[in-house]
């Protein structure tokens, strides 16, 4: 089972160019089996007022579809998609919002696949530190992500930790383990030059066994983030 998180920068590219194209090349690609997008415009002009949720989940060939509507502009607006090629038993969408801070959220959700249950929860957490440590609490103690928490679960996407403090603490004393280490081996922003290692993965109750970062160069191309690819087994 393979799992694609993408922070897409709306179908914008390192040459400030809107191809939504190369995005779909770049998970076409990896063939994944379920895809965790971030910032995913729908109705907005600088992408055409593409309707981005439908046209990806249609080229690239997914039956199910989660869209999370997180920054509403003037005409339009992002978030996050969630596309699964396994049926989407239950989902909720928690937001995520710290007082006055922008907008973001998370979204759970709970696959059948091959009558086994997988718990994907999908989020594109805050810029400040404290932010994203309120974000992480707020989110583990929701009655929504408690009320799954026997199933075998993925946490994934965009987390801006730039210092990687959100690893251990409370992610660790809830059974958590962070897939994505050593820090050094998944940088994915920005794409152009990597040195940042903001795209995560933890896991409780399941195995990982291989996880990277797509450098090459359409993916340095087309988004600001490079994506990451996780194969997971129970």
């Amino acid at each position: 089972m393979r799992i694609l998180s993408y922070n897409i920068h709306k179908g914008i590219g390192n040459d400030r160019r809107y191809r939504i194209q190369r995005v779909i090349d770049v998970i076409l690609a990896e063939q994944p089996d379920v895809v965790c997008l971030q910032e995913v415009d729908r109705g907005v002009r600088r992408s055409r007022f593409d309707d981005q949720p439908r046209l990806l989940a249609s080229e690239l060939g997914f039956p199910h579809a989660l869209y999370q509507l997180n920054v509403r502009l003037r005409r339009g607006g992002y978030g996050n998609l969630l596309l699964t090629r396994y049926p989407i038993r239950e989902s909720h969408q928690i937001s995520l919002r710290l007082r006055t801070k922008k907008p973001r959220g998370a979204q759970l959700a709970t696959l059948q696949i091959d009558g086994r249950a997988l718990h994907v929860v999908h989020w594109h957490l805050g810029l400040s530190e404290a932010e994203r440590h309120w974000q992480m609490q707020h989110l583990l103690a929701h009655r929504c992500f408690r009320g799954a928490q026997h199933l075998p679960t993925v946490m994934i996407g965009d987390s801006n930790d730039w210092r990687n403090t959100l690893v251990g603490g409370t992610l660790g004393r809830e059974g958590f383990e962070l897939v994505t280490a050593p820090p050094s081996r998944f940088r994915s922003f920005p794409s152009y030059l990597a040195m940042g290692s903001l795209d995560k993965a933890f896991v409780r109750g399941l195995r990982a066994t291989h996880a990277r970062i797509a450098n090459h160069r359409l993916a340095r191309r087309a988004s600001d983030h490079l994506p990451l690819i996780l194969d997971l087994a129970w």
